[in-house]
Protein backbone atom coordinates (compact mmCIF):
# COMPACT_ATOMS: atom_id res chain seq x y z
CA UNK A 1 0.00 0.00 0.00
CA UNK A 2 0.89 3.68 -0.58
CA UNK A 3 2.35 4.82 2.98
CA UNK A 4 -0.41 6.88 4.74
CA UNK A 5 0.61 9.13 7.59
CA UNK A 6 -1.07 10.34 10.78
CA UNK A 7 -2.02 13.62 9.14
CA UNK A 8 -3.70 11.70 6.27
CA UNK A 9 -5.60 9.82 8.23
CA UNK A 10 -7.15 12.39 9.92
CA UNK A 11 -7.50 14.25 6.94
CA UNK A 12 -9.26 11.56 5.10
CA UNK A 13 -11.38 11.15 7.77
CA UNK A 14 -12.10 13.74 10.21
CA UNK A 15 -10.67 11.87 13.23
CA UNK A 16 -9.59 13.35 16.12
CA UNK A 17 -5.85 11.77 17.37
CA UNK A 18 -6.32 10.65 20.93
CA UNK A 19 -2.63 9.62 21.54
CA UNK A 20 0.43 9.22 19.22
CA UNK A 21 3.18 10.02 21.82
CA UNK A 22 3.62 13.20 20.19
CA UNK A 23 4.94 11.63 16.80
CA UNK A 24 3.65 11.26 12.90
CA UNK A 25 3.65 7.98 12.52
CA UNK A 26 3.44 6.31 8.82
CA UNK A 27 1.19 3.20 8.08
CA UNK A 28 2.03 0.70 5.47
CA UNK A 29 -1.33 -0.44 5.61
CA UNK A 30 -4.97 -1.33 6.56
CA UNK A 31 -6.70 -4.56 7.97
CA UNK A 32 -10.25 -4.98 9.63
CA UNK A 33 -8.71 -8.41 11.24
CA UNK A 34 -6.52 -8.69 14.29
CA UNK A 35 -5.44 -12.22 13.27
CA UNK A 36 -3.53 -11.30 10.34
CA UNK A 37 -2.34 -7.83 10.91
CA UNK A 38 1.49 -7.32 9.75
CA UNK A 39 3.88 -5.11 11.49
CA UNK A 40 3.33 -1.24 10.74
CA UNK A 41 -0.66 -1.46 9.34
CA UNK A 42 -3.19 0.34 11.14
CA UNK A 43 -6.31 -1.48 12.54
CA UNK A 44 -9.62 -0.46 11.64
CA UNK A 45 -12.43 -1.58 14.23
CA UNK A 46 -15.76 -2.51 12.29
CA UNK A 47 -18.66 -3.40 13.77
CA UNK A 48 -20.98 -5.94 12.12
CA UNK A 49 -23.81 -7.68 13.37
CA UNK A 50 -22.14 -10.85 14.98
CA UNK A 51 -18.37 -9.16 15.69
CA UNK A 52 -16.72 -6.08 16.90
CA UNK A 53 -13.39 -5.29 16.11
CA UNK A 54 -13.42 -2.93 18.79
CA UNK A 55 -12.95 -6.41 21.49
CA UNK A 56 -9.62 -6.89 19.40
CA UNK A 57 -7.77 -3.99 19.97
CA UNK A 58 -4.73 -4.61 21.93
CA UNK A 59 -4.62 -7.97 19.82
CA UNK A 60 -4.03 -5.78 17.05
CA UNK A 61 -1.43 -3.54 18.29
CA UNK A 62 1.02 -6.50 19.23
CA UNK A 63 2.15 -5.75 15.53
CA UNK A 64 0.14 -3.01 14.16
CA UNK A 65 1.01 0.76 14.39
CA UNK A 66 -2.15 2.02 15.11
CA UNK A 67 -6.00 1.65 15.50
CA UNK A 68 -9.12 3.06 14.54
CA UNK A 69 -11.93 3.65 16.87
CA UNK A 70 -15.15 5.24 17.80
CA UNK A 71 -15.16 3.81 21.76
CA UNK A 72 -11.24 4.37 22.50
CA UNK A 73 -9.73 1.93 24.86
CA UNK A 74 -9.43 2.94 28.58
CA UNK A 75 -5.52 2.78 28.22
CA UNK A 76 -3.30 3.82 25.27
CA UNK A 77 0.05 1.81 23.88
CA UNK A 78 2.84 3.37 24.57
CA UNK A 79 4.24 3.98 20.72
CA UNK A 80 1.23 3.26 19.19
CA UNK A 81 -1.59 5.43 17.59
CA UNK A 82 -4.98 5.86 18.75
CA UNK A 83 -7.13 7.85 15.82
CA UNK A 84 -11.09 8.71 17.17
CA UNK A 85 -13.94 8.91 13.82
CA UNK A 86 -17.71 8.75 14.70
CA UNK A 87 -17.92 5.32 12.51
CA UNK A 88 -15.06 3.51 11.61
CA UNK A 89 -16.66 2.20 8.36
CA UNK A 90 -17.08 5.17 6.73
CA UNK A 91 -13.71 6.11 8.36
CA UNK A 92 -12.09 2.86 5.72
CA UNK A 93 -14.61 4.04 3.35
CA UNK A 94 -13.01 7.53 3.42
CA UNK A 95 -9.26 6.28 4.02
CA UNK A 96 -10.04 4.69 -0.04
CA UNK A 97 -12.01 7.71 -1.29
CA UNK A 98 -8.79 9.64 -0.22
CA UNK A 99 -5.98 6.92 -1.61
CA UNK A 100 -8.00 6.90 -5.45
CA UNK A 101 -8.25 11.19 -5.91
CA UNK A 102 -4.77 11.00 -4.83
CA UNK A 103 -3.66 8.09 -6.93
CA UNK A 104 -4.69 10.32 -10.50
CA UNK A 105 -4.76 6.81 -12.48
CA UNK A 106 -7.37 5.03 -14.35
CA UNK A 107 -10.36 3.02 -12.57
CA UNK A 108 -12.53 0.44 -14.15
CA UNK A 109 -15.84 -0.70 -12.07
CA UNK A 110 -17.68 -3.88 -13.44
CA UNK A 111 -21.26 -4.83 -12.51
CA UNK A 112 -24.01 -6.35 -12.79
CA UNK A 113 -26.08 -9.62 -11.88
CA UNK A 114 -23.43 -12.16 -13.42
CA UNK A 115 -19.87 -12.51 -14.84
CA UNK A 116 -18.59 -9.94 -12.44
CA UNK A 117 -15.78 -11.63 -10.90
CA UNK A 118 -14.34 -13.23 -14.09
CA UNK A 119 -15.32 -10.56 -16.30
CA UNK A 120 -12.46 -8.33 -13.45
CA UNK A 121 -10.14 -11.13 -13.62
CA UNK A 122 -10.15 -11.15 -17.68
CA UNK A 123 -9.51 -7.07 -17.45
CA UNK A 124 -6.97 -7.72 -15.10
CA UNK A 125 -5.23 -10.28 -17.06
CA UNK A 126 -5.43 -8.37 -20.49
CA UNK A 127 -4.13 -4.75 -18.89
CA UNK A 128 -1.31 -6.60 -17.14
CA UNK A 129 0.83 -7.00 -20.21
CA UNK A 130 1.28 -3.65 -20.64
CA UNK A 131 0.44 -1.91 -16.99
CA UNK A 132 0.43 -2.39 -13.13
CA UNK A 133 -2.90 -3.79 -12.16
CA UNK A 134 -4.58 -3.66 -8.73
CA UNK A 135 -7.60 -5.74 -8.97
CA UNK A 136 -10.05 -6.54 -6.15
CA UNK A 137 -8.95 -9.71 -4.81
CA UNK A 138 -12.05 -12.61 -5.07
CA UNK A 139 -15.30 -11.04 -4.78
CA UNK A 140 -14.59 -8.41 -2.78
CA UNK A 141 -17.08 -5.75 -3.82
CA UNK A 142 -19.26 -4.38 -1.36
CA UNK A 143 -19.08 -1.35 1.03
CA UNK A 144 -16.36 -3.35 3.02
CA UNK A 145 -14.12 -5.37 0.19
CA UNK A 146 -13.90 -2.68 -2.39
CA UNK A 147 -12.64 -0.18 -0.16
CA UNK A 148 -10.09 -2.65 1.35
CA UNK A 149 -9.39 -3.70 -2.09
CA UNK A 150 -8.08 0.21 -3.18
CA UNK A 151 -5.61 0.87 0.53
CA UNK A 152 -3.78 -2.20 -1.12
CA UNK A 153 -2.88 -0.11 -4.31
CA UNK A 154 0.81 0.41 -4.45
CA UNK A 155 2.97 3.01 -5.89
CA UNK A 156 3.71 1.79 -9.34
CA UNK A 157 0.45 0.63 -9.65
CA UNK A 158 -0.94 2.43 -12.95
CA UNK A 159 -4.67 1.20 -13.06
CA UNK A 160 -7.47 -0.08 -10.75
CA UNK A 161 -10.09 -2.85 -11.59
CA UNK A 162 -12.72 -3.29 -9.40
CA UNK A 163 -16.24 -5.26 -8.94
CA UNK A 164 -19.25 -3.78 -7.67
CA UNK A 165 -21.79 -5.39 -6.31
CA UNK A 166 -25.12 -4.93 -5.22
CA UNK A 167 -28.34 -5.90 -2.95
CA UNK A 168 -30.29 -3.18 -2.71
CA UNK A 169 -30.58 0.58 -4.58
CA UNK A 170 -28.26 3.08 -3.62
CA UNK A 171 -25.16 0.44 -3.19
CA UNK A 172 -23.85 1.02 -6.85
CA UNK A 173 -23.81 4.89 -6.06
CA UNK A 174 -21.77 4.33 -2.58
CA UNK A 175 -19.41 2.07 -4.24
CA UNK A 176 -18.76 5.08 -6.99
CA UNK A 177 -18.57 7.87 -4.24
CA UNK A 178 -15.90 5.67 -2.95
CA UNK A 179 -13.99 4.56 -6.01
CA UNK A 180 -14.94 7.40 -8.57
CA UNK A 181 -14.60 4.68 -11.62
CA UNK A 182 -13.68 6.45 -15.09
CA UNK A 183 -15.12 3.54 -17.10
CA UNK A 184 -18.12 0.93 -16.14
CA UNK A 185 -18.83 -2.28 -17.51
CA UNK A 186 -22.30 -3.69 -17.14
CA UNK A 187 -22.38 -7.18 -18.02
CA UNK A 188 -26.18 -7.96 -17.98
CA UNK A 189 -29.24 -7.07 -15.92
CA UNK A 190 -31.15 -10.30 -14.29
CA UNK A 191 -33.11 -11.46 -11.15
CA UNK A 192 -30.82 -12.01 -7.99
CA UNK A 193 -31.40 -10.34 -4.45
CA UNK A 194 -34.55 -9.33 -5.28
CA UNK A 195 -35.27 -9.37 -1.50
CA UNK A 196 -33.84 -6.09 -1.65
CA UNK A 197 -34.35 -3.92 -5.16
CA UNK A 198 -38.17 -5.34 -4.78
CA UNK A 199 -38.48 -5.66 -9.14
CA UNK A 200 -36.02 -6.88 -12.26
CA UNK A 201 -36.08 -2.14 -12.85
CA UNK A 202 -34.68 -2.07 -9.48
CA UNK A 203 -31.96 -4.18 -9.98
CA UNK A 204 -31.39 -2.56 -13.65
CA UNK A 205 -31.76 1.42 -11.71
CA UNK A 206 -28.95 0.09 -9.02
CA UNK A 207 -26.63 -1.47 -11.45
CA UNK A 208 -27.39 1.77 -13.51
CA UNK A 209 -26.11 4.35 -10.84
CA UNK A 210 -22.81 3.47 -12.50
CA UNK A 211 -23.79 6.66 -15.13
CA UNK A 212 -23.56 9.44 -12.90
CA UNK A 213 -19.67 8.62 -12.41
CA UNK A 214 -18.00 7.14 -15.08
CA UNK A 215 -17.64 8.89 -18.69
CA UNK A 216 -17.37 5.46 -20.87
CA UNK A 217 -19.72 2.78 -20.39
CA UNK A 218 -19.15 -0.84 -22.11
CA UNK A 219 -22.46 -2.79 -21.97
CA UNK A 220 -23.99 -6.13 -23.11
CA UNK A 221 -25.75 -5.36 -26.50
CA UNK A 222 -27.54 -8.45 -26.73
CA UNK A 223 -29.68 -7.42 -23.65
CA UNK A 224 -32.06 -5.06 -24.61
CA UNK A 225 -33.48 -5.03 -21.22
CA UNK A 226 -29.94 -3.46 -20.47
CA UNK A 227 -29.32 -1.38 -22.93
CA UNK A 228 -33.10 0.49 -23.09
CA UNK A 229 -31.87 1.68 -19.33
CA UNK A 230 -28.69 3.72 -21.13
CA UNK A 231 -31.24 6.66 -22.54
CA UNK A 232 -30.14 10.15 -21.57
CA UNK A 233 -26.66 9.35 -20.30
CA UNK A 234 -24.05 11.63 -22.13
CA UNK A 235 -20.85 9.58 -22.29
CA UNK A 236 -19.65 7.60 -24.82
CA UNK A 237 -21.70 3.50 -24.86
CA UNK A 238 -19.13 0.82 -25.82
CA UNK A 239 -21.16 -2.20 -27.10
CA UNK A 240 -20.39 -5.91 -27.31
CA UNK A 241 -22.10 -8.80 -28.25
CA UNK A 242 -22.64 -12.24 -29.96
CA UNK A 243 -26.35 -12.13 -31.07
CA UNK A 244 -27.47 -8.06 -31.85
CA UNK A 245 -25.31 -5.60 -33.10
CA UNK A 246 -22.03 -4.33 -31.61
CA UNK A 247 -18.88 -2.95 -31.29
CA UNK A 248 -16.99 -5.59 -30.19
CA UNK A 249 -18.48 -9.01 -31.02
CA UNK A 250 -17.66 -12.88 -31.95
CA UNK A 251 -18.28 -15.00 -34.85
CA UNK A 252 -17.72 -18.16 -36.07
CA UNK A 253 -18.14 -19.62 -32.63
CA UNK A 254 -17.07 -22.94 -31.79
CA UNK A 255 -18.11 -24.72 -28.18
CA UNK A 256 -15.96 -27.10 -26.89
CA UNK A 257 -15.77 -29.64 -23.93
CA UNK A 258 -13.14 -27.57 -22.24
CA UNK A 259 -13.67 -24.17 -23.87
CA UNK A 260 -14.49 -21.99 -27.24
CA UNK A 261 -12.97 -20.92 -30.03
CA UNK A 262 -13.98 -18.21 -31.82
CA UNK A 263 -13.37 -14.89 -34.07
CA UNK A 264 -13.36 -11.79 -31.50
CA UNK A 265 -13.85 -8.66 -33.82
CA UNK A 266 -13.40 -5.13 -33.42
CA UNK A 267 -15.19 -4.11 -36.79
CA UNK A 268 -15.83 -6.79 -39.42
CA UNK A 269 -12.36 -6.27 -40.99
CA UNK A 270 -10.10 -6.38 -37.97
CA UNK A 271 -10.77 -9.65 -36.07
CA UNK A 272 -8.38 -12.41 -34.67
CA UNK A 273 -8.40 -16.06 -33.62
CA UNK A 274 -9.12 -16.37 -29.38
CA UNK A 275 -9.42 -19.71 -27.47
CA UNK A 276 -10.99 -19.20 -24.65
CA UNK A 277 -10.19 -21.74 -21.71
CA UNK A 278 -12.99 -21.57 -20.10
CA UNK A 279 -16.88 -23.17 -20.37
CA UNK A 280 -19.93 -21.47 -21.38
CA UNK A 281 -21.45 -19.18 -24.21
CA UNK A 282 -22.09 -16.21 -21.16
CA UNK A 283 -18.43 -16.16 -20.68
CA UNK A 284 -17.42 -15.64 -24.55
CA UNK A 285 -19.87 -12.28 -23.42
CA UNK A 286 -17.37 -11.90 -20.59
CA UNK A 287 -14.29 -12.37 -22.78
CA UNK A 288 -15.60 -9.23 -25.18
CA UNK A 289 -16.45 -7.28 -22.61
CA UNK A 290 -12.76 -7.49 -20.95
CA UNK A 291 -11.76 -6.60 -24.90
CA UNK A 292 -13.79 -3.25 -24.69
CA UNK A 293 -11.93 -1.91 -22.37
CA UNK A 294 -8.74 -3.23 -23.52
CA UNK A 295 -8.86 -1.82 -26.89
CA UNK A 296 -10.54 1.61 -24.70
CA UNK A 297 -6.26 1.07 -23.22
CA UNK A 298 -5.06 1.05 -26.84
CA UNK A 299 -4.27 -3.05 -26.06
CA UNK A 300 -3.63 -4.50 -29.60
CA UNK A 301 -5.38 -7.56 -30.67
CA UNK A 302 -2.67 -9.85 -30.22
CA UNK A 303 -2.45 -8.30 -26.82
CA UNK A 304 -6.13 -8.85 -25.95
CA UNK A 305 -6.27 -12.51 -27.02
CA UNK A 306 -3.48 -13.60 -25.00
CA UNK A 307 -4.43 -11.80 -21.99
CA UNK A 308 -8.15 -13.58 -22.62
CA UNK A 309 -6.25 -16.87 -23.32
CA UNK A 310 -3.87 -16.99 -20.48
CA UNK A 311 -7.09 -16.89 -18.20
CA UNK A 312 -7.82 -20.39 -16.61
CA UNK A 313 -11.02 -19.41 -14.87
CA UNK A 314 -12.10 -18.34 -11.55
CA UNK A 315 -12.39 -21.00 -8.81
CA UNK A 316 -16.10 -22.73 -7.82
CA UNK A 317 -17.24 -20.98 -11.09
CA UNK A 318 -18.13 -23.37 -13.63
CA UNK A 319 -15.12 -25.98 -13.12
CA UNK A 320 -14.86 -29.06 -14.72
CA UNK A 321 -14.00 -31.67 -13.05
CA UNK A 322 -13.88 -35.49 -12.85
CA UNK A 323 -15.44 -37.95 -10.68
CA UNK A 324 -14.80 -42.02 -11.20
CA UNK A 325 -15.46 -41.43 -15.19
CA UNK A 326 -18.34 -38.94 -14.92
CA UNK A 327 -18.03 -35.25 -15.73
CA UNK A 328 -19.13 -32.54 -13.15
CA UNK A 329 -19.70 -29.40 -13.99
CA UNK A 330 -18.74 -27.41 -10.28
CA UNK A 331 -20.26 -23.99 -10.14
CA UNK A 332 -21.23 -24.05 -6.49
CA UNK A 333 -20.09 -20.03 -5.97
CA UNK A 334 -23.65 -18.65 -6.39
CA UNK A 335 -26.86 -19.00 -8.32
CA UNK A 336 -29.89 -16.63 -9.38
CA UNK A 337 -32.33 -17.72 -12.32
CA UNK A 338 -30.23 -16.38 -15.12
CA UNK A 339 -27.18 -17.93 -14.40
CA UNK A 340 -28.99 -21.24 -13.20
CA UNK A 341 -30.65 -21.43 -16.60
CA UNK A 342 -27.05 -20.91 -18.33
CA UNK A 343 -25.33 -23.29 -16.36
CA UNK A 344 -28.49 -26.15 -16.99
CA UNK A 345 -28.41 -25.05 -20.71
CA UNK A 346 -24.19 -25.71 -20.43
CA UNK A 347 -25.09 -29.09 -18.82
CA UNK A 348 -27.23 -30.34 -21.71
CA UNK A 349 -25.16 -28.92 -24.05
CA UNK A 350 -22.00 -31.31 -22.65
CA UNK A 351 -23.91 -34.50 -21.56
CA UNK A 352 -22.49 -37.68 -23.30
CA UNK A 353 -24.11 -40.29 -21.14
CA UNK A 354 -27.27 -38.96 -18.32
CA UNK A 355 -27.90 -35.27 -17.51
CA UNK A 356 -27.61 -35.12 -14.00
CA UNK A 357 -28.40 -31.69 -12.55
CA UNK A 358 -28.27 -30.75 -8.91
CA UNK A 359 -29.26 -27.90 -7.82
CA UNK A 360 -29.75 -25.96 -4.50
CA UNK A 361 -32.39 -23.56 -3.42
CA UNK A 362 -31.63 -20.14 -5.20
CA UNK A 363 -31.69 -17.37 -2.12
CA UNK A 364 -32.62 -13.76 -1.61
CA UNK A 365 -35.86 -13.87 -4.21
CA UNK A 366 -38.21 -12.67 -1.85
CA UNK A 367 -41.79 -13.30 -2.77
CA UNK A 368 -40.33 -14.07 -6.53
CA UNK A 369 -38.73 -17.47 -5.03
CA UNK A 370 -41.25 -19.56 -5.23
CA UNK A 371 -42.26 -18.69 -8.78
CA UNK A 372 -38.52 -18.63 -10.21
CA UNK A 373 -37.94 -22.15 -8.65
CA UNK A 374 -41.41 -23.22 -10.32
CA UNK A 375 -40.26 -21.88 -13.71
CA UNK A 376 -36.69 -23.45 -13.45
CA UNK A 377 -38.28 -27.13 -12.57
CA UNK A 378 -40.74 -26.49 -16.33
CA UNK A 379 -37.62 -25.64 -18.25
CA UNK A 380 -36.33 -28.57 -17.03
CA UNK A 381 -38.80 -30.29 -18.16
CA UNK A 382 -38.37 -29.12 -21.71
CA UNK A 383 -34.23 -29.93 -21.92
CA UNK A 384 -33.32 -33.48 -21.82
CA UNK A 385 -32.10 -33.88 -18.09
CA UNK A 386 -31.95 -37.20 -17.12
CA UNK A 387 -31.96 -36.85 -13.53
CA UNK A 388 -32.98 -33.62 -10.78
CA UNK A 389 -31.71 -33.65 -7.19
CA UNK A 390 -33.09 -30.69 -5.48
CA UNK A 391 -31.50 -29.80 -2.36
CA UNK A 392 -33.80 -27.51 -0.31
CA UNK A 393 -37.29 -26.37 0.43
CA UNK A 394 -37.07 -24.16 -2.34
CA UNK A 395 -36.11 -26.43 -4.93
CA UNK A 396 -38.26 -28.79 -3.71
CA UNK A 397 -41.03 -26.84 -5.59
CA UNK A 398 -38.84 -26.99 -9.23
CA UNK A 399 -38.76 -30.84 -8.64
CA UNK A 400 -42.26 -31.21 -7.99
CA UNK A 401 -42.98 -30.21 -11.72
CA UNK A 402 -39.91 -31.34 -12.94
CA UNK A 403 -41.18 -35.13 -11.12
CA UNK A 404 -44.49 -35.10 -13.48
CA UNK A 405 -42.16 -36.21 -16.29
CA UNK A 406 -41.74 -39.18 -14.69
CA UNK A 407 -38.15 -38.65 -15.47
CA UNK A 408 -35.29 -39.80 -11.86
CA UNK A 409 -35.36 -36.73 -9.27
CA UNK A 410 -35.02 -36.73 -5.18
CA UNK A 411 -35.38 -34.63 -2.83
CA UNK A 412 -32.68 -33.77 0.01
CA UNK A 413 -32.77 -30.90 2.86
CA UNK A 414 -28.88 -30.44 2.05
CA UNK A 415 -25.68 -30.88 -0.44
CA UNK A 416 -24.31 -33.38 2.05
CA UNK A 417 -27.80 -35.42 1.66
CA UNK A 418 -27.18 -34.86 -2.26
CA UNK A 419 -24.31 -36.09 -2.49
CA UNK A 420 -25.14 -39.29 -0.81
CA UNK A 421 -27.89 -39.50 -3.35
CA UNK A 422 -25.56 -38.67 -6.43
CA UNK A 423 -22.32 -41.24 -4.88
CA UNK A 424 -24.84 -44.37 -5.45
CA UNK A 425 -26.62 -43.14 -8.57
CA UNK A 426 -23.91 -41.74 -11.13
CA UNK A 427 -22.26 -43.91 -13.90
CA UNK A 428 -19.37 -43.50 -15.85
CA UNK A 429 -19.90 -41.83 -19.17
CA UNK A 430 -22.81 -39.35 -16.91
CA UNK A 431 -22.78 -35.64 -16.84
CA UNK A 432 -23.62 -33.72 -13.61
CA UNK A 433 -24.32 -30.05 -12.64
CA UNK A 434 -24.12 -28.97 -9.03
CA UNK A 435 -25.00 -25.45 -8.43
CA UNK A 436 -26.95 -23.04 -6.26
CA UNK A 437 -26.49 -20.22 -3.50
CA UNK A 438 -23.82 -20.05 -1.56
CA UNK A 439 -25.80 -20.65 1.57
CA UNK A 440 -26.51 -24.14 0.71
CA UNK A 441 -22.83 -25.06 0.49
CA UNK A 442 -23.04 -26.77 -2.43
CA UNK A 443 -19.46 -27.86 -2.41
CA UNK A 444 -19.72 -30.06 0.22
CA UNK A 445 -21.85 -32.83 -2.72
CA UNK A 446 -18.58 -33.48 -3.83
CA UNK A 447 -17.42 -34.78 -0.06
CA UNK A 448 -19.78 -37.61 -0.31
CA UNK A 449 -18.25 -40.95 -0.06
CA UNK A 450 -19.16 -44.07 -1.87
Amino acid sequence: MKTLTTEDIVKATGGRIVYNNGNSRAFTGISIDSRTIKEGEMFIALRGARFDGHDFIYKALERGNGVLVNCPPPEPVKGKTIIYVKNTLNALQDIAHYIRINSNIPVVGITGTNGKTTTKELIASILSARFKVLSSSGNLNNQIGLPLSITKLRNEDEVIVLEMGASAPGDIKELCRIAVPDYGVVTNIGPAHLEGFGSIEGIRNTKLELLDTVRTVIVNADDRFLVEGLSGFKGKIVTFGIVNQADIFAKDIEIGEKGSYFLLCMNIDDCIEVNLNIQGIFNIRNALAAAAIGNIFNMSLPEIKNGLESFKGVPMRLEIKELKGATVISDVYNANPASMEEAIRELVRLKRGRAIAVLGDMLELGSYAEGAHRKLGALMTELPVDVFIAVGPLMGIAESVFSKTGRQSFRTANASGAGEVLINLFKEGDTILIKGSRGMEMEKVMEAKR
